[in-house]
Parts: structure tokens; sequence; C-alpha cells
């Protein structure tokens, strides 16, 4: 284990040293730049040169990358150049909101794909099973930005039912309208999930099912309800834990885009808005965060994929 770790962890560094250089690289040679946006593009050429020097953009990129990865490996996430805060208060203020949308997402997706991947296998060939299947289809090929403008039109534009938007309504901050408020960017963000949970889940229970101790117990006349519950859906589950950690990305991904359509108060909405004012700082803290937990929940599905199945060793 402790040799898988030290494995990992030296993969995840470089990783993430690659991803910041790209990221860094992309973002500074792109047109335009914070000294355009600030002071609404009204500042002399005096001032501009005073700016440069002053957040150490007159410094060649190379010296500025590594200028920014000293003042990281201190705990010195730098500071917003529209307002000043701190890095990380500015992601950890929105931060919560990204969590919330993606922890109901993913719960809803799971539960409910996870369901439906069991009834379709048991039921293969059936109208449900072709049914399920093919809605499947569909839904894994949509965007999820398109979804949510779908869902924005039908349920809060034309029906009412669902706010178009926001986390909570203005002066209100109750459990029950906050539920209300994340019922529709959770279910555009889950339904996509759920459709690739639906159809991993059938096939995993489909192999399971041809195996030879399911046909053992059905010989030693187990119930079949037993034999599901206790066997089929038991061993059937464990190749879901490593799907968790490759659709941990698109959750993810997911999430900042859903967030943007929906003005969710999150990570997404707070990237959307440091790119358009080429706010440097909070774009790389967002990138970065955005790696260390995409790499981290790699790690963590892989750990235990390995306890729940010890014949998978960690070498």
């Amino acid at each position: 284990m402790l040799k898988f770790l030290t494995k990992r962890l030296c993969q995840s560094a470089l990783l993430l040293i690659l991803v910041s250089i790209i990221g860094f690289s992309i973002l500074h040679l792109a047109p335009g730049g914070p000294l355009g946006v600030m002071g609404g593009g009204n500042l002399s050429a005096e001032d501009i040169s005073a700016l440069e020097r002053q957040l150490g953009l007159d410094q060649p990129l190379p010296l500025q990358y590594a200028s920014w990865v000293g003042h990281i490996a201190v705990g010195d996430w730098g500071r917003s150049y529209r307002d000043n805060a701190p890095v990380l208060e500015a992601i950890g203020s929105r931060l919560g909101a990204t969590f919330e949308l993606m922890i109901a997402a993913i719960s809803l997706a799971m539960l409910i794909g996870i369901v439906v991947g069991i009834v379709s296998a048991l039921k293969k060939d059936s109208w449900f099973d072709v049914s399920a299947t093919s809605l499947s289809m569909v839904l894994i090929s949509l965007p999820s930005f398109w979804l949510g403008f779908i869902v924005i039109y039908f349920f809060s534009i034309e029906l009412g039912w669902l706010p178009a938007g926001n986390r909570n309504s203005p002066g209100v901050d109750t459990l029950v309208d906050r539920l209300w408020h994340l019922a529709a960017p959770a279910c555009v963000l889950a339904i996509i999930m759920m459709a690739t949970w639906s159809r991993y889940m059938r096939a995993s229970i489909i192999e399971v099912l041809s195996q030879d101790f399911v046909r053992t117990a059905l010989a030693k006349g187990i119930p079949r309800y037993r034999i599901l519950f206790a066997h089929i859906i038991r061993n059937a589950l464990l190749p879901m834990i490593a799907l968790f950690g490759l659709q941990f990305p698109s959750l993810l991904g997911g999430a900042l885009v859903t967030e943007t359509v929906f003005t969710w108060p999150g990570m997404g909405r707070l990237f959307l808005d440091s790119i358009s004012y080429r706010d440097y700082p909070v774009v790389m803290g967002i990138l970065l965060l955005s790696s260390v937990m995409v790499l981290l929940g790699n790690l963590i599905a892989d750990i235990l994929y390995a306890i729940a199945d010890p014949r998978i060793r960690l070498d």
C-alpha cells in the first residue's frame, strides 16, 4: 500500500506541474490581459507600466511561473486582481455551493442509475430494458448546458415550478428554499451521469449472472431474492467504485458548466467571471484545486476498490 501511495503521489505531482504549466501558459499568452480590464480600460501608459511592475507582469513568463509556484509552495495563493481578496478566501466562499451541487447530483445519479440498471439486467430484452437503454444513449449525448436551458424554459418560465437560478430566494435562507433552488441544477447534472451508471450497472449485473457461483447457488435451492441481494448485486457493485473515479472529472466539469447556466454561486461562476476579468491568480487557483480534486477522487476510488475486492493488489 505504501509503495502504491508513493508512486501515485509522485505521478500526481508530475501531472499537477504539467497541468499548471499548460494552464499558466495559455492564460498569459491569450489575447488581452488584466491591465486592459482594470480601470475600465482608461488607464494611462504610466499607470499600466506601474501595475505591470506591481503585479510582476513585466517579467518573462518562466519567471512569473516560478514566482507563482514558489508562493503556492508556502501556502500563498495570491490575491485577486478584481477585489484584492486572498484567492483561498475567494474560492473557499464558493466551494461549499459546488460541493452541495455535486453531492446532490451524484447521489441522485447513483440511486436511480443503479436501480434502473438492475431492473434492465433482470428484464433483459424486455420493453423496459430496450427503452431504458435507448434513453440512456440519448441522455449521454446531450450537452449539460443545453439540457439546463431546456429545464429552465419548461419548468421555470413556462410552468413556474422551479426557480431559474441562484442558491436561495432573496431574503430567505431556509432548508426548503435551498432544496427548491437545488432541484433543477442537481437534476440536470444527475441526468447525464444517471444514464452512464445505469448502462454500467446493467452490464455488470449481466456479467455476474453468467458466473458459475450464481448457477451453483440456484442449484442449492437458495431463494432468488437472497442470491440477488447477497451475491449478484454485491459483486456487480464493485466495478461501480472504479466508475466513480472515472466519472469524477465529468462530475466536476459538469458542475462548473451547470453553475454557469443556473447562476449557482459556486466555483463555476467564479471561474467564468475570473476568466472574463483576466483574474490570473483566481483562475489558476481554481484550476489547481480542481486538478487536485480529480486526482484525489481517482486515488480514493482505487483504494476503495482494492479494499472491497481483496483480489485487487495495489502494486
